[in-house]
C-alpha cells in the first residue's frame, strides 16, 4: 500500500505522534533525544524543539479544551509547550512521574492529566497546575499504557509489563476491576500448548476507548487485541481477542471519524498495519446475549531495555499485603465474565484493510488530513509515513 512520507522533522526514531482536534489540524511527533516536532496537515514542519533533558518523547497529547496547550513526557517529567509558538516549555509538571513515563492522558475537559510511568503506578494530575490528585499503585509492573473513557471523566482504564489492564474510578484508589491476561491465555491455549513449544507471554502495551466509552481495546505482546465491554455499573460484562499480529502487537486505537465507533487501527512488530471492522464482532454488539472471553492485549516498548526492566521489577506476590490480597478478590468477584465460544469467531474473522509497513511500528495515529482519513506510522526511522483510507 502507497504512503507519504513526512521527512526531516527529526533525525532519531519517532516514538510517538499526536493529533489535535482543533480547527488548525496540528499534528506533533516525538522521538529520541528529546525531539519534539510540529507539522501542519500537508506534512510541513512548522517547528521543531530539542527539549533540554533530551530524554525520549515517549507520548505527546494535545489538549482538547485549549488550542495553545500540548504535553509531552520526557523521562520523569512532563513539559507543557504551546505548539503554535514552539520555544521552549510554557510550564513543567514537577514530580509527574516516579520513574520513566510511558503514556499520557487526558480526559475530554481537559482538566485531568493521567500519567503512567515504570515504576508501576498511575497518576492523576489537576489541570491546570499539576497538582497530583489521585496516586493509582496496584500494578506490580510497568505500565505502558492509560486512556480515560469518554463521557466518563472521571474513569480511566491502566494496562502494563504485569499482564493487567485495569478500569479505575477516580473516587476510588483501588480498581472497580481487573483482568489479567496471563490467566486467560492460559485457560485458552493451556489444553493446545506442545512440548518445547513456546508462546510471547501476552504483557500489555497499548490500550484505547472507543468514542461510546464502552468498548476497550489492549495490544499484546502475543499478537493479539483483547477487547472488553463494560456494562452497567462500570462491570466487566463480555470479552474476547482478535488475532492481529503474527508478533508483539504494539499498537490499537480506535478511530473517531468513521461512520460507526467500532474501527481499529492495529499495529505491529512484525511490520504490519491493520484495520478492523468491530461493529459485528461479539464483544461489541449489545445484541450478542452470549459472553464471550478475552484474549491478550500488548505494547511494544520502543527500547530494548524493556525486557530488563520486566525481570527486575517482578514483584512476587508473596509481597502483597493482607489488605490488597482482601481488595482483589473484591476485584476478582466484580469482574467474573461467563464464557461462550464467541472468541474462537472473533479471532477468526480478519481485518477490512492490512498491508505490510516494512518495519515495526512504534506507533499508529489515526487522524484527518484535509478531510481524508489517513493512519500516520511511525517506526524506526527518522521519518513519519501517511497511508490514505479513502477508499474504505
Amino acid at each position: 500500500m502507497a504512503s507519504r512520507q513526512w521527512c526531516e522533522g527529526h533525525s532519531t526514531p519517532v516514538l510517538c505522534v499526536g493529533a489535535s482536534g482543533g480547527p488548525e489540524g496540528l499534528l506533533v511527533s516525538g522521538s529520541e533525544e528529546g525531539e519534539v516536532t510540529v507539522w501542519n496537515q500537508e506534512g510541513v514542519v512548522l517547528a521543531s524543539l530539542r527539549l533540554p533533558s533530551r530524554d525520549d518523547v515517549t507520548s505527546a497529547v494535545f489538549s482538547p479544551a485549549a488550542p495553545g496547550l500540548l504535553y509531552v513526557s520526557h523521562g520523569e517529567m512532563v513539559s507543557v509547550l504551546d505548539p503554535r509558538s514552539l520555544k521552549g516549555a510554557v510550564e513543567e509538571l514537577q514530580g509527574a512521574g516516579e520513574e520513566e513515563i510511558n503514556s499520557l492522558a487526558l480526559n475530554e475537559t481537559g482538566s485531568a492529566l493521567a500519567v503512567a510511568d515504570d515504576s508501576g503506578v498511575v497518576r492523576v494530575l489537576e489541570l491546570p497546575g499539576g497538582k497530583v490528585n489521585r496516586t493509582l499503585r496496584r500494578h506490580t509492573n510497568i505500565v505502558s499504557s492509560v486512556a480515560f473513557r469518554p463521557l466518563r471523566p472521571n474513569n480511566l482504564v491502566s494496562a502494563g509489563l504485569d499482564m493487567q489492564v485495569m478500569l479505575w474510578s477516580l473516587q476510588k484508589t483501588r480498581p472497580v476491576w481487573t483482568l489479567n491476561l496471563q490467566e486467560v491465555a492460559e485457560e485458552e491455549e493451556g489444553h493446545q500448548q506442545k512440548a518445547g513449544q513456546l508462546f510471547n507471554p501476552p504483557l500489555a502495551h497499548c490500550v484505547s476507548v472507543a468514542t461510546c466509552g464502552n468498548v476497550l481495546a489492549c495490544a499484546a505482546e502475543d499478537g493479539r487485541v483483547h477487547l472488553m465491554r463494560v456494562g452497567s455499573g462500570s462491570k466487566l460484562d463480555q470479552q474476547g481477542a482478535i488475532k492481529a499480529h503474527s508478533q508483539g502487537a504494539s499498537q490499537a486505537h480506535f478511530l473517531s471519524f468513521l461512520p460507526h465507533p467500532y474501527w481499529l487501527a492495529t499495529g505491529g512488530n512484525d511490520g504490519m498495519v491493520a484495520l478492523w471492522d468491530l461493529s459485528h464482532n461479539p464483544v461489541v454488539t449489545v445484541e450478542d446475549k452470549g459472553k464471550s472471553q478475552a484474549a491478550p492485549a500488548h505494547r511494544r516498548r520502543p527500547k530494548a531495555r524493556a525486557k530488563a526492566k520486566l525481570q527486575s521489577q517482578a514483584k512476587p506476590k508473596a509481597q502483597q499485603s493482607k489488605e490488597e490480597t482482601k481488595e482483589r478478590e473484591e476485584e476478582e468477584e466484580g469482574s467474573s465474565v461467563d464464557q461462550s465460544p464467541g472468541t474462537e469467531e472473533a479471532l477468526k474473522s480478519g481485518p477490512k484493510l492490512s498491508f505490510s509497513h516494512g518495519d515495526k511500528v512504534n506507533w499508529v495515529c489515526p487522524t484527518l488530513l484535509k478531510g481524508e482519513p489517513c493512519l500516520v506510522v511511525a517506526d524506526q526511522s527518522p521519518n513519519l509515513s501517511v497511508y490514505s483510507l479513502a477508499a474504505l
